[in-house]
């Protein structure tokens, strides 16, 4: 059956609920190349100001997930349980997570994302480690996956690549923050793998796409849902991003910060979403109780055996393990601009959405899908909410590269913080869950 792409495109602009087989002949014809990428993007603005129904939504993100190979990882006995975030500002948590979870017996098959808009991505931090490479063949994902535990990686060629050519278009046409497409390109990767479990670590404040808790709430639902309707468990947390997570943003920093969290140190809010994100995962794949689970994952980082693990996933996919060993070895920027509080008092904002803007125009992130990410440049936060300051002490140190840039970026910090007279706390990491 064919269709009028424009026709599809007018529908759904003027609020119209596109049937079934129009959505699966959508996405198989874009993956064909037989769509254009404009016609795509028309039809994704429109579905940002339209939404889908739940009558759209399920065809669409099975149309996706078969859009490509299925992963069949049945020959791997131990449970099998990944994460995803839908997005942040500093949001490392993968990196140290993964590793953690295997070397606590459970597999992670772990398919991630590059930056998103003004949000990081994991590919991208991973690929600032020398020689890293986040494209796994196929035929030797379940060996590595069986033998290490992990695997680490982006969609290939014939995995999902409807969601992985979409992905790259909302990132550069304005069309990411949609609970339809947030949640179909979610499920229909994290379905594609096989698993036994799943858990959501979906965000929440000016760094997120979710700008409150109900808007969170209603994305958390809708994926919790489409993991029932398949038969895949799934776990959804809502946790803060008001201000960035950690103390670093940025690609190679980013990676320095997970290293130190597998060595037992790093900053205390990513420690604690990584503690509580692994216990969650051990629960998902059959553990019982939730203090066992945590103490299970405690004692992974402080017998050494995650830091092991996260060597042995860094030499497997060929990158430098000496990186891991010696963090130093990381791309580092050449230079650096310090930004100072203007005032005594408490920091009571510190705005993550501008941040990762700031890193996008830094060289961290991408304006356009064909942009190059410069792995050095970033920034390591010197105070976040709740910190005493005194007038000249640093906010924030800027690693940079390109003066150009370094001013682009500033343009966007003016009013990333605030001080008050008053005394602030900082909000709770963790606001939620849905099961």
């Amino acid at each position: 059956m064919s269709y009028s792409m424009v026709e599809l495109i007018r529908s759904k602009r003027d609020g119209g609920e596109l049937d079934p087989n129009a959505l699966q002949w959508i996405i198989s014809e874009f993956t064909a190349d037989r769509i254009p990428d404009y016609q795509l993007s028309a039809l994704l603005m429109a579905i940002i100001f339209r939404g889908m129904t739940p009558a759209e939504l399920g065809p669409w993100t099975d149309a996706m997930l078969h859009s490509g190979e299925v992963l069949d990882l049945s020959a791997v006995k131990k449970a099998k349980v990944d994460k995803h975030s839908t997005g942040g500002v500093g949001d490392k948590i993968s990196i140290p997570l993964a590793p953690i979870v295997a070397a606590c017996g459970v597999a992670v098959p772990m398919m991630s994302g590059r930056g998103l808009g003004h949000t990081g991505g994991t590919l991208d931090k991973l690929e600032s480690i020398p020689g890293f490479s986040t494209d796994v063949d196929p035929s030797s994902f379940n060996a590595q996956l069986d033998e290490i535990g992990v695997v680490m990686t982006g969609q290939t060629e014939t995995l999902v690549p409807a969601d992985r050519r979409i992905y790259a278009l909302r990132d550069a046409t304005g069309t990411v923050p949609s609970v339809p497409l947030i949640s179909s390109s979610i499920m229909s990767k994290k379905l594609a793998e096989d698993l036994d479990g799943l858990l959501l670590d979906v965000k929440v404040g000016s760094g997120a796409f979710m700008k409150t808790i109900d808007e969170a709430t209603i994305l958390a639902k809708t994926m919790v849902g489409i993991g029932a309707t398949s038969g895949t468990p799934v776990t959804a947390v809502l946790t803060d991003m008001s201000q960035p997570l950690g103390r670093t943003v940025g690609n190679a920093n980013e990676i320095a910060e997970s290293i130190a969290i597998l060595r037992g140190e790093g900053p205390e809010d990513v420690r604690d979403l990584t503690v509580r994100f692994a216990a969650e995962m051990l629960m998902l794949a059959g553990y019982n109780d939730m203090d066992e689970s945590t103490a299970r994952v405690l004692s992974a980082i402080d017998s050494g055996s995650a830091f092991e693990t996260m060597i042995a996933l860094t030499e497997r996919q060929g990158g430098d393990p000496s990186v891991i060993e010696n963090t130093d070895l990381l791309p580092r920027a050449s230079h650096e601009h310090v930004v100072t509080a203007s005032r005594s008092g408490t920091v009571s904002r510190c705005d993550a959405y501008a941040i990762g803007v700031a890193g996008v125009r830094l060289g961290g992130g991408r304006a356009t899908k064909d942009d190059t990410v410069d792995p050095a440049v970033g920034f390591t936060m010197e105070a976040k909410v709740g910190d005493r300051v005194d007038r000249g002490h640093p906010l924030v140190r800027i690693g940079y590269n390109d003066e150009s840039k370094l001013q682009s970026a500033l343009a966007a910090l003016d009013n990333a913080w605030e001080i008050s007279d008053e005394p602030t706390a900082s909000r709770e990491l963790i606001l939620g869950e849905i099961r």
